[in-house]
């Protein structure tokens, strides 16, 4: 049995059963405990993102300001998730495994809520000024002994191994394969321009990280969406029926993944969770990091602003990836009615399909290998910084392990451009699974403390 398949079965137990369990019954959970905060509260979040957005947010002292916070949270979360991954939750689970995806997604606004209001409640600032914060932090707030230690170091090295190593492969590998289909220059090359440059980046540190993360975002996020809305009014004709499948393949996936209804709906539902996961990393215990560096008045300010990052992720973003894919690829006479007539199509290029269809190869194929190029970069920022405050945890006060930290990551970025995409995503899957098990533990252990700052944030 190969490392693929072993990798495939582990994936297949934790997705099918596990995850689905955990982050549906995380985010119900806090759901019902904040009274829905997703809800109250989504107008206070909107106003303020949306009423305080700047590209140029000047140097904190320490830290970052709540909206550099939020973009390099958006920056881990809008990457290749968003495009491959809500591809490959299409092709495997069929259109419903987006309903799904939302149900994942409404619920996983309250989760994200108590990671960042935990994760401001729980941070700690050093005699340098540099603040760190994140899971292992209110994790071991919550268990205050031998067990909060092993908790929080599964962590710190789940996420290492996730999101610093396989995970930074996921994206350059997406990066390498999206230019080498659109313009046939080699994978390997992209890899080496996308390692120096985020090599650049990780010297200068999270006031670096801040000021490209705060540019980066909303221009990546326009642009996708505004050349997907484009397309959609181009093929207007197949809206109505592609947002008709998500609906009736929910909860009808057989008619058109085949199989029993049974199975087909459990396909449907652990690709929902799987790739919302990935995609929206609510419960994985990963945007915390960015969360607790905001500079902000009371925790209930920064978990209102993590909410909006998470809707702008799943209900935007993957959304219009889902359309764009739907409408253009399953509907009329479309390669995708049929499966068996799919030929070469595969989730690394479901999209760049979608878009040479629709505005022919040259033009389209560009458009996505660069706005995947943005998406993906950006997360690869996020997550060597994530991934670094955890290797900072491990070996506390020493610069060499992370020093070996960054080098290590920036090996892997590259490998990730030569990689087999199939046993890459396997692995990034099944390392960000296994994140969330020790985050929800102490996430609910603390449950008390989110719902006392969902009671006075409104105050």
């Amino acid at each position: 049995m190969s490392l693929l398949d072993i990798v495939v079965k582990i994936n297949g137990a934790l997705s099918d059963y596990v995850l689905v369990i955990l982050l549906l019954g995380c985010g119900l959970w806090f759901s019902i405990k904040t009274k829905f905060v997703q809800v109250r509260c989504f107008k206070e979040g909107w106003k303020a993102v949306f009423g305080n957005i700047k590209l140029n947010g000047g140097k904190n002292e320490s830290g970052l300001s709540s909206f550099q916070a939020l973009t390099t949270a958006v920056a881990a979360q809008v990457g290749t998730g968003n495009i491959i991954g809500a591809s490959g939750a299409i092709l495997t689970g069929g259109p419903g495994a987006i309903f799904w995806m939302w149900i994942i997604a409404f619920l996983g606004m309250s989760t994200i809520y108590a990671e960042a209001v935990l994760a401001q409640e729980t941070r700690k600032v050093d005699k340098d000024g540099n603040v760190q914060g994140g899971p292992v932090y209110y994790i071991n707030k919550a268990f205050p002994n031998g067990f909060g230690k092993f908790l929080a170091g599964f962590f710190s090295v789940a996420i290492i191994l996730a999101l610093g190593f396989t995970g930074c492969m996921v994206q350059s590998n997406s990066i390498g394969s999206a230019f080498q289909n659109a313009i046939g220059v080699p994978a390997w090359i992209v890899g080496i321009i996308v390692t120096v440059v985020a090599g650049i980046i990780f010297l200068g540190g999270v006031q670096s990280l801040g000021s490209v993360t705060e540019k980066i975002v909303p221009v990546m996020a326009v642009l996708y969406l505004v050349g997907g809305l484009v397309l959609l009014i181009m093929n207007i004709t197949h809206v109505p029926a592609a947002i008709g499948m998500i609906f009736k393949y929910a909860f009808a996936p057989q008619a058109i993944i085949g199989g029993g209804f049974g199975a087909a709906l459990k396909i449907a539902i652990s690709q929902g969770a799987k790739r919302g996961l990935f995609s929206n990393e609510a419960g994985m215990g990963s945007t915390p990091h960015a969360h607790a560096q905001a500079n902000v008045k009371k925790p209930h300010d920064q978990g209102v602003v993590a909410m909006m990052g998470l809707f702008i992720d799943t209900f935007m973003v993957l959304t219009m990836t889902a359309l764009i894919v739907i409408t253009v690829l399953y509907t009329g006479d479309s390669p995708m009615i049929s499966i068996a007539g799919a030929g070469d199509l595969n989730k690394t290029n479901m999209v760049q399909t979608a878009f040479s269809m629709t505005f022919g190869k040259g033009f389209g194929g560009l458009f996505v290998a660069i706005c995947l190029a943005f998406f993906a970069f950006s997360t690869v920022l996020s997550w060597n910084f994530f991934g670094k405050i955890n290797a900072q945890y491990l070996f506390p006060g020493k610069k060499t392990p992370v020093i070996i930290y960054t080098v290590i990551s920036l090996v892997f970025i590259f490998l990730g451009s030569l990689a087999s995409n199939d046993l890459v995503w396997e692995l990034s899957d099944m390392f960000n699974q296994i994140m969330v098990l020790p985050n929800v533990v102490g996430l609910v252990a603390l449950t008390g403390v989110v719902v006392a700052s969902a009671k006075a944030g409104k105050k």
